[in-house]
């Protein structure tokens, strides 16, 4: 064999194999892909059928009658993830400020870093089981809206101190010592200079961690209950629409089914939208 054609025997060998690995992804892609799609599908499919403006404005009605609406589990859910947001981001842009610029590295921020990784990684029920010990079971403040804010606070905490630490690791070292070389004092170079450079990034991290907290059931079913009313205050029960979702499903009456399709549709386009919004700051550089 001549070396032209060992080396036109090579090049179809590594075409072959190029293609065949181009299929297996392609493959791989589509199983991923397609229950994903059929999800979304399906829960449109169901869910449009009650979509109406009676939907955004009235309450469930009583087991067995039809009608009526989810309108007091989405304003429940939108107080519920306010109050995660206004506990979690200054919490979480703090401990990563303090991480990224001011601890050197040392033993205590290895061990936040460490403590943020293994609270990433539990079961969303455990911060439901957490909160309902310290807030609940204690009568702190017992079923609530704070109580529910407070173990989605937990699960956002994760995600806001990993991306927000991120991105300001990524600022470059250059922009720190110009702000340095002209006066500037250390916080003042982190307030004025390193945040806002990463800011579109730390808006993608907060955006994906109160995408995460919307769609969480188990928590709230230990913090905030559920309640069929109007909320009434921070301090009562209160509805949401993964809540509202779980109860429903599971009785034997047409009209509270149909209400827990729709409520599953408005989680989805919820997500949806915080993604889409997550994804517009990313296209954003950080610095």
């Amino acid at each position: 064999m001549t070396a032209v054609n060992l080396k036109k025997k090579k090049s179809d060998l590594r075409t072959l194999f190029g293609n065949s690995m181009t299929a297996i992804s392609g493959a791989c892609l589509l199983a991923t892909v397609i229950p994903l799609f059929a999800v979304l599908i399906f829960v449109a499919i169901q869910g449009f059928r009650s979509i109406n403006l009676n939907l955004f404005v009235k309450l469930p009605p009583a087991p067995g009658l039809s009608g009526g609406g989810v309108g007091n589990a989405i304003i429940g859910t939108f107080i519920v993830v306010a109050i995660a947001t206004v506990i979690s981001v200054p919490i979480g842009v703090l401990s990563a400020v303090y991480l990224s610029e001011f601890s050197g590295d040392n033993q205590i921020a290895r061990a936040v870093r460490f403590a943020t990784n293994l609270l990433s990684g539990i079961p969303s029920i455990i911060a439901g089981v957490f909160a309902y010990g310290a807030l609940v079971a204690s009568r702190l403040f017992g079923f609530s809206a704070i109580a529910g804010g407070v173990a989605l606070a937990v699960l956002m905490l994760p995600t806001i101190i990993r991306t927000t630490d991120e991105a300001l690791q990524i600022v470059p070292q250059e922009i720190r010592w110009a702000a340095l070389g002209v006066g500037a004092y250390r916080y003042q170079t982190v307030l004025f200079v390193v945040l806002p450079a990463a800011l579109s990034s730390i808006i993608t991290g907060v955006t994906l961690a109160i995408a995460r907290a919307a769609g969480e059931t188990a928590p709230l079913i230990f913090t905030a209950l559920y309640s069929n009313f109007w909320p009434r205050g921070l301090k009562e029960p209160i509805a949401t629409l993964a809540v509202l979702v779980y109860n429903f499903a599971s009785v034997p009456y047409k009209s509270q089914q149909e209400l827990a399709w729709a409520a599953s549709l408005l989680l989805v386009f919820l997500v949806l939208i915080t993604n889409i919004t997550a994804r517009f700051f990313t296209r954003k550089k950080a610095y």
